[in-house]
């Protein structure tokens, strides 16, 4: 049974900056295959992506995030990360990493608050 446990969110000051993880475990393939996703979820509002990495390293990120949040992973430890620098109010939500294998399965983790005083 595939498990993704996140972790690193919490509470910070606007421009101030988080790191969040995401390690799987009980995956059928090798972690570099599959594409990772990082979303978030603000209250009243839909599930929106946020950045995603493919198994060669490509990376897109949504606009609003662009130039701020980094979007990493280390295949060696079944680990996704999303570094945010300069964070915002606006950033406050629940972030959800995800990830898709190589026949299209997708997996969620259960989601970390991250919060963004003014």
């Amino acid at each position: 049974q595939v498990q993704l446990v996140e972790s690193g969110g919490g509470l910070v000051q606007a421009g101030g900056s988080l790191r969040l993880s995401c390690t799987a475990s009980g995956i059928t393939f090798n972690f570099n295959t599959y594409v990772i996703g990082w979303y978030r979820q603000a209250p009243g509002k839909q599930r929106e992506l946020v950045a995603t990495i493919n198994s060669g390293g490509s990376t897109n990120y949504d606009d609003s995030v662009k130039g701020r949040f980094t979007i990493s992973r280390d295949n060696a430890k079944n680990t996704g990360r999303l570094q945010m620098n300069s964070l915002k109010p606006e950033d406050t939500a629940v972030y959800y990493c995800n990830i898709k294998s190589p026949f299209g399965r997708t997996d969620w983790g259960q989601g970390t608050q991250v919060t963004v005083s003014s």
